[in-house]
């Protein structure tokens, strides 16, 4: 009889995996070996991580759960399940998180860095205090009455302040709140002692409530239903639509309330009477400063660089480091691994390309921009050389929004053609196509990635760019802008494929082909997320057929390995180390196309909701190289992680010589830059196998 590999008992719950991901980050501020700020750092990304979760996976449970759905994925736990699980999962993970922020303030302190609450400072430092909140602090924040006559103000998605219970002369008790704008730094600063603005805010309470006695007082921070719901097909004006989506953003549901541990139990239901709460959705703190994702403003500053790793600067290696870009792409396809190899000459092919006589036409995709883009910017300049720029700006990046609104606007305002998306999806893929004169035709150079087209982001984000100037590229990226600025009915490429039609029925049937050789078979997929029901049970099917299965997922990951009989030939691995793991690539070794790197994760979201490209390498020596640096981060036994068949993930033992690929990766690439300006694009190939052999 065969086995159902769609019953729920072969697949992990997406949000308990996500949790397990982010417990993963905040073992790295657990490390002790890396310095104090690099810590931090990672205690930051974890806040900010665990408040996207919150603002739209557990506002999505809860919608569910108010819709009555039952079952949410393939692991058919009910949604009023898995809030449990996630309340249950985060509160035992409460004393690591308090134990973690509680060393790494003793580390900071070796170091003549503080972070201190008002109470402890020096009777100087207070002086030096009490003028700051005089002169920056009073003028800006709002002392809010809340009685009879001044009814609970509406507070916007992750407010922060203080509540407070006071009393006035004839011991009436009264409630008031302070709100601390986000325009205030979450830290004052003095010299190297850093202190949280709600101690400075309480210890002067009485100046913005005269005439009253405080009995009680709590910092509190809210969190509410991010997500924008967006019915495209009632808009005449998408834009307007979008901007009352995020004017909405700040008016969804509370789904959270954090404090501090030890608040006056009247104060505290004062609060959760008036945001409408359960008590299961506080979450208080000992001694954690609320929004952990505020403390990057101690970990950017550059005074204290010293306590943080090393930053990398990223090489221009040959054949890119000539002036002339297009010059190098047309004699040779250049694949490039960001941020070891650097992502100046991405902008520098559309800053060429904005001058350059010759060129007619660039079109790209924009995602995540960022808020100062040079891409952007010389586009317009390129709109203002009179070249035809036809740009899709997918405003339904969430987070993005409002970025990616303001560079629409001034791309559309100097005469670029734009495209606000598509309706009914959102385009997720990386692209740019320039188009020159080249005596009596045309040639196109295509430029694909795995990340954003964001030159900040891509100094921390691992991910892959490919140039060439391949006819059947060239082609299909002018099949591919068409579509998107055409009437979007479903389309197919030759060469290239794309979601929501092709990407995965081609990643099944190659996954279904390999699995046809047997133990000789050999898949390695490296993405973000792997959630996809039909691309896990083709993985279960080839492991089944003794096909070697190598699975890199940075974070959610639904597949249950050593499975016997099902998985027993599948091993996932998660790296989490100084760069943030951003490629997709899928490689199958007895394919004729080996390697594919994509804009697109192993979810439906991206394989069937959005419009996502996968890129076929061709070249050989272009394989090789991304052959070498997967197995060279299967080789990593420094940040890597081994999923086991209960959903718990275990750090690689150090067994023989320490591979850490982050930095042997950057080690290297200084050495060939430093030696010699001639080496050959295959350093990773060279590197990985040397490696392996002293292995």
């Amino acid at each position: 009889m065969a086995l159902d590999l769609s019953s729920s008992q072969l697949y992990f719950n997406r949000e308990l995996s996500w949790l397990q991901f982010n417990s993963r980050v905040l073992a790295q501020a657990l490390d002790e070996k890396l310095p104090p700020l690099e810590r931090l750092k990672f205690l930051a990304i974890y806040g900010t991580n665990l408040d996207e979760f919150y603002m739209i996976r557990v506002a999505g449970l809860k919608a569910l759960f108010k819709a009555r759905i039952q079952e949410t994925g393939s692991d058919k736990l009910t949604p009023t399940q898995q809030l449990e699980q996630i309340h249950d999962y985060l509160h035992k993970e409460h004393k690591i998180l308090e134990s973690c922020y509680t060393s790494i303030i003793s580390d900071l302190h070796t170091h003549s860095v503080n972070i201190n609450n008002y109470d402890a400072l020096n009777s100087e430092e207070k002086a030096e205090v009490k003028k700051i909140f005089f002169n920056e602090i009073y003028p800006v924040i709002i002392p809010i009455a809340v009685d009879a006559t001044h009814p609970f103000p509406h507070l916007n998605n992750l407010s922060f302040g203080l509540a407070m219970s006071l009393e006035d002369d004839s011991k009436n008790i009264k409630h008031g709140l302070i709100r601390i704008p986000r325009i205030l730094p979450r830290f004052i600063q003095i010299e190297q002692t850093f202190i949280p603005i709600e101690s400075v805010v309480e210890h002067f309470a009485s100046e913005l409530f005269p005439g009253f006695t405080q009995l009680a007082s709590t910092p509190f921070r809210v969190t509410r239903n991010a997500d924008i719901e967006i019915e495209e097909e009632e808009a005449d004006d998408f834009l307007e639509l979008l901007q009352e989506g995020l004017r909405s953003r700040n008016k969804g549901s509370l789904i959270r309330l954090e404090l501090m541990e030890g608040v006056d139990k009247k104060l505290s239901e004062f609060l959760l009477s008036h945001l409408n709460l359960d008590e299961k959705d506080i979450y208080s703190y000992k001694s954690l400063p609320l929004n952990l994702g505020s403390l990057w403003q101690i970990v950017g500053d550059k005074a204290l660089a010293h306590l943080v790793l090393p930053t990398f600067n990223p090489k221009t290696l040959p054949p890119l480091d000539t002036e002339n870009i297009f010059e190098a792409i047309e004699k040779q396809d250049v694949l490039l691994y960001h941020p070891y190899d650097s992502f100046e000459p991405v902008v520098q092919f559309i800053k060429q390309a904005a001058i350059d006589p010759d060129t007619l036409a660039i079109r790209m995709t924009l995602y995540r921009a960022g808020p100062n883009s040079p891409i952007v910017k010389a586009l317009i300049d390129a709109v203002r050389e009179g070249k035809q720029v036809t740009v899709l700006v997918e405003l339904k990046a969430r987070f993005d929004e409002e970025n990616n609104l303001r560079w629409a606007k001034a791309l559309e305002d100097v005469g670029a053609h734009v495209v606000y998306g598509i309706p009914g999806l959102k385009v997720h893929a990386k692209i740019a196509q320039v188009i020159k004169r080249k005596g009596k035709k045309l040639q196109s150079y295509v430029h694909l990635a795995t990340g954003n087209y964001n030159p900040s982001t891509a100094k921390i984000y691992t991910d892959m760019s490919y140039f060439t100037t391949k006819e059947e590229f060239g082609n299909d990226a002018t099949h591919f802008f068409h579509f998107l600025t055409g009437f979007s009915t479903y389309t197919k490429l030759d060469t290239l494929f794309m979601s929501p039609v092709q990407i995965k029925p081609r990643l099944i049937k190659m996954i279904e082909k390999e699995s046809q050789s047997g133990k000789a078979g050999h898949i390695i997929l490296k993405t973000n997320s792997l959630v996809d029901p039909n691309i896990i049970e083709s993985l279960y099917r080839a492991s089944q057929a003794g096909c070697k299965i190598d699975l890199i997922v940075r974070g959610i990951c639904c597949l249950k390995p050593n499975i016997k009989g099902i998985s027993e030939n599948i091993t996932v691995s998660s790296i989490i180390g100084k760069y943030l793991e951003h490629p997709r690539i899928y490689y199958f070794k007895h394919n004729k196309v080996k390697c594919y790197i994509s804009s697109a994760d192993l979810m439906p979201r991206n394989l069937v909701r959005r419009v996502e490209l996968m890129t076929p390498i061709i070249e050989k020596h272009l394989t090789q190289k991304i052959e070498q640096i997967l197995m060279l981060q299967l080789s990593d036994n420094q940040l890597r992680w081994i999923l086991q068949e209960d959903g718990t993930y275990i750090k690689v033992p150090l067994l023989g010589k320490a591979v850490n690929n982050h930095s042997v990766l950057e080690q290297y690439v200084n050495r060939v830059h430093d030696k010699t300006k001639k080496e050959t694009p295959d350093y990773v190939s060279r590197l990985a196998n040397r490696i392996l052999k002293d292995k």
